[in-house]
């Protein structure tokens, strides 16, 4: 058996195509580059865990804690709002379940309307910078916190 019958062979054992099940990267590239246009500036989304890019404007992180295996050079973060990301019981309560999204949505919703400060500087920086990018560490593209933010953000 060749090299090249070995990759082939690898490829379809399902135990070889782990990626699949990974968290999706590149696949949804679209989906998380969901943005919302208003006045000049723009605000996106994205995965920290992908590379950075010059597009990519200024980096918010989203997120109460700081995103596992990532440094903070590799992340390129500018700028680090804890006070934005989901409270921490109510971060445990989701726990990333799909099923309570729908909660969630509410709930954090809810939380984001006593943090106005915290929003307005967001939209400050859109105004300032041009292009925000709010970084979350989550797996689910779908369903995470910076959607939630990003739909809040919207309506203001």
């Amino acid at each position: 058996m060749g090299i090249w019958e070995a990759i082939r062979c690898r490829s379809r054992h399902p135990r070889w195509n782990t990626w699949a099940r990974r968290a999706p990267r590149d696949r949804f590239q679209s989906k998380i580059q969901a943005s919302l246009q208003k006045g000049r500036g723009v605000i996106q989304i994205k995965r920290v865990y992908e590379s950075p890019l010059k597009k990519d404007g200024y980096r918010v992180l989203v997120d109460r804690l700081w995103p596992r295996g990532l440094s903070k050079q590799a992340a390129k973060v500018d700028l680090w709002l804890k006070e934005v990301a989901p409270s921490d019981s109510l971060r445990k309560w989701y726990s990333h379940d799909v099923e309570k999204w729908q909660g969630f949505v509410k709930k954090y919703s809810a939380e984001l309307r006593g943090k106005s400060p915290s929003l307005a500087q967001i939209k400050a920086l859109e105004k300032q910078q041009g292009t925000v990018t709010l970084l979350f560490g989550a797996r689910d593209p779908e369903h995470n916190q910076a959607v939630v933010l990003l739909r809040v953000l919207k309506k203001k």
